[in-house]
């Protein structure tokens, strides 16, 4: 099974890889939110192990950002912050499990084996997503129209897929600069009219019904029926 393991302390990092590595797991590394969500977007993890101290953003941003993405992958939270209502708020936000540091390796891989177990049990639903003629498919990425794949980058396909789970309900560009692009403060950007407007290219191509509607001064819709 591989995991990411997003960890900015060389020590922490190192130790929990090696033993996640003599415990079986395939494990990435990753030191920064932004390097965790590049890898998150191009491989398929069974699980993510996440702490919530990182340099560039807050743990449980990063979480947010990866869950509206589409990314299902179970989530084991390390961190400091021992508090009844620090640990409430990273399961809330969609942690799958918290586990305050100092820990011990014997509990980590229990709690972790115990995630993976539950994920196992999932349908095939967690994993593709249909809009009308639209699948995704999160374990290998990819996007298809009508049964034909949809050439799409890596941020595109995190689009798509958080405009397919909102389908047929309007989404601002601010909602999509944050949850899309992490951004909690909104700077004077077109990035979402960028994309938006190269994914439609992709989407709602000749002979294909627009599925993608813009809403002047608002935000965009995608149409579910």
């Amino acid at each position: 099974m591989r995991l990411l393991l997003v960890e900015d302390e060389p020590e922490i990092q190192s130790f929990v890889k090696q033993s996640l590595v003599e415990a079986g797991y395939e494990v990435d590394t990753a030191e920064s939110g932004n390097a965790a969500i590049q890898l998150a977007s191009q491989y398929a993890y069974h699980g993510l192990i996440i702490d919530l101290g990182l340099p560039d953003q807050d743990g449980i941003d990063l979480i947010l950002q990866l869950r509206g993405s589409g990314i299902s992958s179970p989530v084991l939270i390390l961190s400091a912050r021992r508090s009844v209502d620090d640990r409430v708020k990273g399961l809330e936000q969609g942690g799958d499990d918290y586990l305050t540091k100092p820990f011990a390796v014997a509990e980590l891989l229990a709690r972790l084996r115990n995630l993976l177990r539950r994920n196992l049990a999932t349908s095939e639903e967690a994993t593709r997503l249909r809009v009308l003629d639209l699948e995704l498919d999160f374990i290998s990425r990819r996007a298809s129209r009508g049964g034909e794949v949809l050439n799409l980058s890596p941020q595109e396909f995190v689009l798509l897929a958080y405009l397919c789970r909102h389908a047929g309900r309007v989404v601002t560009r601010s909602m999509l600069l944050s949850e899309v692009w992490g951004m909690r403060i909104q700077p004077n950007t077109n990035v979402v009219d960028v994309h938006v407007y190269r994914l439609r290219g992709k989407v709602d191509t000749e002979g294909h019904e627009p599925l993608i509607k813009t809403l002047r001064g608002i935000g965009y819709v995608l149409k579910d029926h």
